[in-house]
């Protein structure tokens, strides 16, 4: 059995990979879903393609809400709480898996999952479309060594290129799959050309196809090999007396005939050349498999919500505000009281996203960086300071690169046009400022000092220091080495704002 790492290109998940989902379809039995691997796994060997075999892992006793643990008027609650299996029986069907020489892919639908699948020895992480940008969760996802596949059902393009950018920042080696969370879905709704759309769109990536479609119906399966897919993904399991399919899953029959008709291709597309409108069930699908944010204590009005204040559980609910809406980039702030365990919901909170005004501030200072001519590195990150908060920042804020910080330290300080940096002080470090770039004008315990390039201060401890630039300036700190609790602001206001700062690793 080949092993795949991030670190091997793309390309070598192996071509023309077939996936075959068992999901729930275990039902539960860890006997019947040997079964399932088995009788699939011998279909398979027919065929000349490679097979993944594909499970799905939930830490169910944090995945769902403590005050629903026990309901099962509540569709997904009852289906997971029912199929539930222990780590012993996951393993066995890992086990099962490998036996049959097919590859091993699973889901996570919660950080925790994530451990347990390298526990279990995967080869492949899947990330379901209603997890696409559930970003807590492609945090963990990112920090682990396997190959990673996406689905993108009903996920919008902008949202699509900030997954492909976080995942391609990170260098991981990923796929897409076009998909419709419609179950089963329709044939007008297969919509198959989105995977042309995907392809132009990504042409870097592998991009395939997971199937919900009648699975009698062969037809999508040979249009999508003909459109450049080269990962198909269908669910699976075996009818018994004591267990019935549902109605989007193939049987051992169904999937002989799906691996059959493969390599036919006829036209059966959707619309083409843009990303298509997902229906309001596909959405009212994914929303109800979203996990909701919650407080984890009460949270008094006008405060800000923090990602520690919260944890992210189903079920959700109208309105509610879920882990695939956080993000660094958008601030939630209480607009009425919510007590410890309350539900995050557009109609209790107020919004501001800052991602705009962050993308701005990062080009400006490399265009201001450009006119410089003053060459950065590369893996420098940016430090945005704004003292009296991001709305401010044009006034009173500076941007700043740490080259080095050791017994020395070394920084990049841009201040865009009209910017001011208000006055502070420091009791251990001593700095010099070498002007690079633009017209600085520096105070120095109330007495002004104009600087331009070439200009070298020299700040000793204890010394009040502000300064601001009128067109933009470009200097170098050399100090002794930088401690953060060694910066003094004479404004009170400045040291009780604990939002002061925002970093940007990959912002060149």
């Amino acid at each position: 059995m080949v092993s795949l790492k991030s670190s091997d290109p793309v390309h070598t998940l192996p071509d023309k990979l077939f996936v075959f989902e068992l999901a729930n379809n275990h039902m539960g039995d860890v006997e019947h879903g040997v079964r399932v691997i088995n009788e699939i796994s011998a279909i398979a060997k027919e065929f000349p393609f490679n097979f993944v075999f594909k499970l799905q892992y939930r830490e169910l006793d944090t995945f769902i809400h403590p005050d629903f643990q026990n309901r099962m008027d509540i569709k997904y609650i009852k289906r997971f709480s029912e199929t539930r299996l222990d780590r012993s029986q996951t393993k066995r069907l890992v086990e099962a898996i490998k036996n049959n020489g097919l590859l091993a892919m699973c889901t996570p639908f919660d950080e925790p999952s994530v451990d347990r699948i390298l526990e279990d020895g995967f080869d492949i992480l899947k990330i379901a479309s209603c997890s696409f940008t559930d970003w807590p969760l492609l945090e963990r996802i990112a920090q682990a060594d396997l190959p990673i596949v996406g689905s993108t059902a009903g996920i919008e393009l902008q949202n699509i290129d900030n997954v492909v950018a976080f995942l391609t920042n990170r260098k991981k080696s990923f796929s897409l799959m076009t998909c419709v969370a419609e179950y089963p879905t329709p044939v007008e709704n297969l919509q198959l050309n989105q995977i042309d759309v995907l392809m132009a769109r990504y042409p870097g990536l592998r991009i395939g196809y997971s199937t919900h479609e009648d699975p009698n119906e062969t037809v999508p399966v040979a249009m999508a090999i003909a459109k450049g897919a080269t990962l198909l993904e269908k669910h699976v399991g075996v009818p018994t007396d004591k267990y019935a399919l549902n109605g989007y899953s193939a049987n051992p029959a169904q999937v002989r005939a799906w691996l059959a008709a493969a390599h036919k291709a006829y036209t059966m597309a959707g619309i083409a050349g843009r990303r298509v409108e997902p229906t309001k069930l596909e959405l009212d699908s994914l929303i109800s498999l979203r996990r909701g944010a919650f407080t984890k204590h009460a949270v008094k009005q006008g405060e800000r919500i923090k990602t520690e204040d919260v944890f992210f559980a189903i079920p959700t609910e109208e309105g509610h505000v879920t882990a695939n809406d956080w993000s660094k980039y958008t601030h939630y702030f209480a607009t009425a009281d919510i007590p410890a365990k309350g539900a995050v919901l557009s109609s209790n909170t107020q919004s501001r996203h800052v991602r705009a005004e962050v993308l701005s501030i990062a080009r400006r200072v490399k265009d201001l960086l450009q006119e410089s001519q003053v060459v950065v590195p590369g893996e420098a990150e940016l430090e945005i300071s704004h003292h009296y908060g991001l709305e401010k920042f044009d006034q009173f804020g500076i941007t700043m690169l740490t080259v080095v910080n050791r017994d020395y330290c070394k920084k990049l300080i841009v201040v865009l046009p009209g910017q001011n940096h208000p006055e502070q002080f420091h009791n251990k470090k001593e700095e010099t400022f070498h002007i690079l770039h633009g017209n600085l004008r520096i105070v120095l315990n109330g007495e002004e000092k104009l600087c331009t390039p070439g200009t070298v201060v020299t700040i000793t401890p204890g010394t009040r220091h502000a300064f601001d630039s009128e067109n933009g300036a470009v200097f170098e700190e050399i100090s002794s080495t930088h401690f953060v609790d060694d910066s003094f602001y004479t404004d009170p206001a400045i040291a009780q704002n604990k939002e002061s700062k925002t970093f940007l690793r990959h912002w060149l």
